[in-house]
């Protein structure tokens, strides 16, 4: 640009710049990713600044229209995209990815991904949960480890405590489903939902096979495939008569 000017027979002078970060050009991948940087720690000074406790700037990396309450604390290795916005008093991290996530007050996660939804106050997940778009999680819900949870709602107190994939479910507040439960969604055409009432209790190793509703305070036995309705308090039991096979591992070995 200076060459240009001067050839047009401009005059050139020099300025002295109040923040010389704001003169450097952008004109490498290299230069992009020191621009970004300084950004990046801008961002996480305006949240130091209002109450956010960011144990590590360095390895946090957040964009320019997140929102974050006072008194969260962020720890390593987190990323928050897009129209993120997260409450007071969280604890966010480790290892966490939300792009396009509302969070509640008190909320405790990490080692998650979330993407575009809900999760109410005093819920805690992870590690390793997926919370995909359209789930709207419920205040006090717990998810625990090797969770997923996509285009559902998951009522208050309700818990998910491990090894599950709940998709296009409405699941009423305090449930609990057992290790293992899965609501089998797609029949290889189209995508079907589940509904689960209050207070119901879904054993280990479940599959709910998609449309198919359980009734409020039902219990499902461990091991069950379940495809037709129950009513409400119904025991449901859906599984193969065991039968003991004597000396079957004696003969075996001989």
């Amino acid at each position: 640009v200076l060459g240009i000017l001067r050839e047009q027979g401009e005059k050139i002078w020099a300025v002295a710049a109040d923040d010389y970060e704001s003169t450097l050009g952008i004109n490498s991948r290299v230069q992009l990713s020191g621009a970004e940087k300084i950004l990046r720690r801008r961002k996480n000074i305006e949240l130091m600044d209002n109450g956010v406790t960011i144990m590590d700037p360095d390895s946090t990396f957040v964009d320019a229209d997140v929102e974050v309450g006072p008194d969260t604390v962020i720890y390593p290795f987190t990323w928050l995209e897009g129209n993120t916005k997260i409450g007071a008093n969280c604890e966010i991290g480790p290892n966490c990815r939300f792009s396009n996530v509302t969070i509640g007050d008190g909320v405790k996660g990490h080692f998650a991904y979330g993407h575009d939804c809900i999760v109410d106050d005093g819920v805690d997940f992870g590690p390793y949960v997926h919370l995909r778009p359209n789930t709207h999680i419920g205040k006090d819900v717990h998810i625990g480890n090797f969770v997923e949870v996509k285009n559902s709602n998951i009522g208050e107190g309700t818990k998910l405590p491990h090894l599950q994939y709940i998709g296009d479910a409405d699941v009423g507040s305090h449930v609990n489903c057992g290790c293992g439960t899965v609501t089998v969604n797609y029949d290889g055409k189209n995508k079907h939902r589940t509904v689960i009432g209050d207070n119901a209790f879904v054993g280990c190793q479940t599959a709910l096979v998609a449309p198919v509703t359980v009734g409020e305070g039902a219990y499902i036995g461990a091991g069950s495939t379940i495809t037709k309705d129950i009513p409400a308090s119904d025991l449901a039991i859906a599984r193969a008569h065991q039968k003991n096979i004597t000396g079957w591992a004696d003969k075996r070995k001989n």
